[in-house]
C-alpha cells in the first residue's frame, strides 16, 4: 500500500502535459508556473509587420505630402493656394475657400511629416483621414471609378484609418510612447477627432 506522498502529482487540465506541484511540495498555486513566466517585451521587433507598416507610412506620406506641396507652394505644377481655393469652390466649398485651402494644404503637409517620421503617428493619420474623408464626400456624386470617382481618395482614407489603430510600428520615433503601447484607445479617440473635423468642414464650408 502506497502512502499519499508516493502518488504522482495531478496532470495539468489546461495543457494535459504538465504537472501541478502537490501541496506538501510547497506549491502555492495551480498557475504558479504560468505566473512566473516573463511577459514579452512591449517593443519586440515584429519583422514583416513593422516593415509593412513602414512601407504604408512612406507611401501615404509621399502621396499626401506631394499634394500638400502642390496646394501650399504650387510645386509639382500645383495650383497653389489661389488655385486650390478655386478648386474647392468648384466642389461646393464656397464659404472661406482660401482659409480652407490653407487648412487642407497644411493638414496634408504636417500629417504626412508626422506619419513618415512615426512621430505622433495617430495625430498625423487623423489629419490625413479628415482631408481624405472630405475628398470622398466631395467626389461621391462622380461615382466610384476614376477619373471623376472617389476610389483613390477612399484608398488613402483607408490607409490613414488603418494606421490610427495599428500605430507606427517599431521603425518610428514613437517607439516608447503610451500611444504606441496602447494604439487602439488612442486610435479610437483620434478617429472621433478626424470625424468631427470632417463634419465641421462639411457643415460650415459648404
Amino acid at each position: 500500500m502506497t502512502s499519499p506522498q508516493d502518488d504522482p502529482p495531478a496532470r495539468n487540465p489546461f495543457t494535459g502535459s504538465g504537472y501541478y506541484p502537490a501541496p506538501d511540495d510547497g506549491g502555492t498555486s495551480m498557475l504558479s508556473g504560468v505566473e512566473d513566466r516573463p511577459s514579452p517585451p512591449v517593443n519586440r521587433y515584429h519583422g514583416g509587420l513593422d516593415f509593412a507598416l513602414l512601407v504604408l507610412r512612406v507611401l501615404l506620406a509621399a502621396i499626401m505630402g506631394a499634394h500638400g506641396l502642390q496646394k501650399v507652394f504650387g510645386l509639382f505644377q500645383g495650383p497653389g493656394i489661389a488655385g486650390t481655393a478655386r478648386m474647392l469652390e468648384s466642389l461646393g466649398y464656397t464659404a472661406q475657400p482660401t482659409l480652407l485651402a490653407w487648412i487642407t494644404g497644411l493638414s496634408e503637409l504636417v500629417g504626412a511629416l508626422l506619419v513618415v517620421l512615426g512621430l505622433f503617428t495617430q495625430i498625423g493619420a487623423a489629419a490625413l483621414l479628415g482631408v481624405t474623408a472630405n475628398a470622398v464626400y466631395a467626389q461621391w456624386r462622380g461615382g466610384f471609378f476614376e477619373p471623376n470617382g472617389f476610389e483613390f481618395e477612399l484608398l488613402l482614407a483607408g490607409v490613414a484609418f488603418a494606421l490610427l489603430f495599428t500605430g507606427s510600428g517599431r521603425v518610428a520615433l514613437d517607439l516608447n510612447t503610451p500611444w504606441r503601447r496602447r494604439p487602439v484607445p488612442f486610435g479610437a479617440f483620434f478617429l472621433l477627432v478626424a470625424a468631427a473635423a470632417a463634419v465641421v468642414v462639411i457643415v460650415l464650408a459648404r
